[in-house]
């Protein structure tokens, strides 16, 4: 079972370390757009993978959107088909927060890091409450490691060794960021990778979400080292769709008026593993597969 420790360098920075790995690979799950309080959410594949994470010791990076949340009193999205039993009471917001603690609890201890996405920024805008602070606090109170985390944040994943722990073995940079616009029909959202690698160079693995697209993709790059050594690295980039099934058998809904198809449900595993060069630093190789 794999070790790792957590914490916070910085607003919106963190650091996740992986002892001891050695030549085997680390591992960790990759998540967003989980709309876990939707009675469309698959909570069933959700615990699944959640249950996998748990046996191996992978920390868990939720991307936002972790709720849904709009069946509030005043949201003008609200429908009494799209609410949960367990939620039909008067202190709907509180609701969401203690089921979801409730839910997330038997997993206090690899739920690493939460953001926030647009549906956790919608209510505490319009409602003055942050669901996801709520949320890590409740997990904190009963043992949990949960840091939060904004609409996009950093996460330095890096290796070291027992026998040295002042040296790294090795580190490289993950960014998530919630995402934005309408992912389109026939691209997926794939072109913004390119925009995102122009303004977040140093980012090694990017996550993102929103659209409930879900693929996996790499930017080559050509590098020079402070030392003048020419390489070639990657950037990753993982949109993750998601367990919220939109669409259904295709009778009706919001997607299906707007012929939007069926889309994938899951998260994405993230392996970890240290290339020994001979000559110069090690580096992190980081592989991407989906969670289904």
């Amino acid at each position: 079972m794999q070790r790792w420790t957590l914490k916070q360098i910085g607003p919106n920075v963190f650091e996740l370390c992986f002892w001891d790995i050695g030549q085997d690979t680390a591992w960790m799950l990759l998540r967003s757009d989980v709309h876990h309080d939707n009675p469309k959410c698959d909570q069933d594949l959700e615990r699944k993978h959640l249950n996998e994470a748990m046996e191996s010791n992978c920390p868990v990076l939720d991307n936002g959107d972790l709720f849904c949340a709009m069946q509030g009193k005043y949201d003008r999205r609200s429908s009494k088909e799209s609410i949960r039993p367990e939620h039909q009471t008067n202190n709907y917001l509180d609701s969401l927060v203690s089921t979801a603690v409730e839910f997330y609890q038997p997993y206090k201890s690899i739920l690493a890091i939460c953001g926030r996405g647009n549906h956790e920024t919608a209510i505490q805008k319009n409602h003055e409450t942050d669901l996801t602070d709520r949320l890590t606090a409740g997990l904190r109170s009963v043992g949990g490691v949960t840091l939060s985390s904004g609409y996009s944040g950093w996460v330095r994943l890096s290796v070291k060794s027992s026998a040295n722990p002042d040296r790294y073995v090795a580190s490289a940079w993950l960014h998530h960021y919630h995402g934005s616009g309408g992912g389109g029909p026939v691209t997926k959202g794939v072109i913004q990778t390119n925009r995102i690698a122009n303004y977040t160079p140093d980012a090694n693995v990017v996550l993102t979400g929103h659209t409930h697209d879900d693929w996996i993709f790499s930017i080559p790059r050509q590098r020079i080292s402070q030392h003048g050594r020419v390489y070639r690295d990657e950037q990753l980039h993982v949109r993750c769709p998601g367990y919220k099934d939109a669409w259904g058998d295709g009778s009706g809904g919001w997607e299906v008026e707007r012929g939007m198809g069926p889309k994938n449900i899951g998260s994405a595993w993230l392996g970890i593993t240290v290339s020994r060069s001979k000559g110069g630093a090690d580096r992190l190789n980081l592989e991407a597969v989906r969670a289904k």
